[in-house]
């Protein structure tokens, strides 16, 4: 993929952060977790109705065992894990990305977007950086990191997407929704044909980019 750019980073031994530069100068801009898989979908926007978007996709862990990834995206469990993580995806790969693409947007231009465990990922750096990301996508989200008691007073947008075939992931992404409109935030929820994993969630993307910036 020619508009693909991938850069290794010292953080936790040697991770990547793959980025898809659109084809026009970028107006906006999504950082996801996940990112071997979600910065593959940037060509995809090519073809939708959104502005030319530039995808920063932040590998998750190579270890087997999955709850070192958990542990990475949901400030639930291992608050130090987290916060070391959080520091690189905020911080260090928002340098380098305005260093390398010239591109730092303020938060109505930039989202934050993930996929089942990154999806909380996604709510947890919305939810504690909103003058960052002004928008939060998240598909089926996982039930680890669940609303706080009290949300912070600024709010991010947010598009929340489950399955039919993922009831629990679905209840997960209906109890965001209720408690982030309960504080009177932007929220949309959406149910789509589909199991966890299927291939609903790259459909959704464009779909999601397009809410968020059109």
């Amino acid at each position: 993929m020619d508009n693909l750019v991938t850069e290794t980073f010292s953080y936790d031994g040697g991770r990547q952060v793959a980025v898809y530069v659109p084809s026009a100068p970028p107006e906006a801009v999504v950082y996801a977790g996940d990112g071997q898989l979600i910065s593959t979908w940037g060509p995809d926007l090519e073809q939708a109705d959104v502005p030319p978007t530039l995808v920063v996709g932040v590998y998750r862990t190579d270890a087997a065992d999955e709850m070192v990834r958990i542990r990475e995206y949901s400030p639930s469990f291992e608050p130090a894990q987290f916060a070391e993580h959080e520091t690189f995806f905020v911080d260090e790969v928002r340098d380098w990305v305005r260093q390398r693409f010239g591109v730092a947007l303020p938060p109505e231009r930039t989202a934050v977007c993930g996929v089942s465990a990154s999806a909380e990922l996604a709510l947890a750096m919305g939810m504690r950086h909103p003058d960052v990301y002004g928008t939060v996508l998240a598909a089926s989200p996982g039930g680890g990191y669940q609303p706080p008691a009290e949300l912070p007073e600024r709010l991010p947008r947010a598009y929340l997407v489950a399955g039919t075939e993922e009831p629990w992931f679905m209840e997960n992404a209906a109890r965001w929704a209720d408690a982030l409109k309960a504080a009177d935030a932007d929220v949309v929820i959406t149910e789509r044909p589909g199991n966890h994993g299927d291939p609903f969630w790259r459909a959704e993307f464009p779909l999601q980019v397009s809410w968020a910036f059109s």
